[in-house]
């Protein structure tokens, strides 16, 4: 049996998925799929007509939450994701689920090779959407 050497890095999930390229693919397939898919109009609807500047943003965040370049967070100086979709009209539970239910087919079809991460990545994005749908509606005050 080998022991793991103590001194490597853990792997970040950055690097596990590929970098920037993979992340930008799951990103365009979300937003391709919510913006055609009739099960995802309500999370449609929270959306400007041009889904380019989420495209890009999204994708900016994901690249940083994983551990890659934090270029999302160096262009919003003290921003927070759960801040931001406080005030959006519409924010539900339900849309929540919408949310969740097409990055996980996005990501099911453009990360096809290790499940093992889809699930856990969809499992921290479910908490995430569920606390930002909970707090829906609420000023930065409570």
């Amino acid at each position: 049996m080998s022991e793991a050497d103590p001194k490597a890095k853990p792997v970040l999930p950055f690097d596990r998925i590929g970098g920037r390229e993979p992340i930008a693919r799951m990103v365009n397939r979300f937003y391709d799929l919510m913006d055609s898919e009739p099960d995802f109009a309500e999370l449609r609807a929270m959306h400007a007509p041009d889904l380019a500047p989420m495209r890009e943003s999204l994708t900016d965040f994901l690249t940083a939450w994983m551990g890659g370049p934090r270029d999302w967070f160096e262009k919003r100086p003290g921003a927070c994701m759960m801040s931001a979709h406080r005030g959006l009209n519409g924010m539900n539970m339900e849309v929540a689920r919408q949310w969740v239910v097409a990055m996980h087919q996005a990501a099911k079809e453009t990360i096809p090779h290790d499940p093992d991460f889809v699930d856990s990545m969809i499992s921290a994005f479910a908490s995430m959407s569920k606390g930002m749908a909970a707090n829906a509606g609420r000023s930065d005050n409570h």
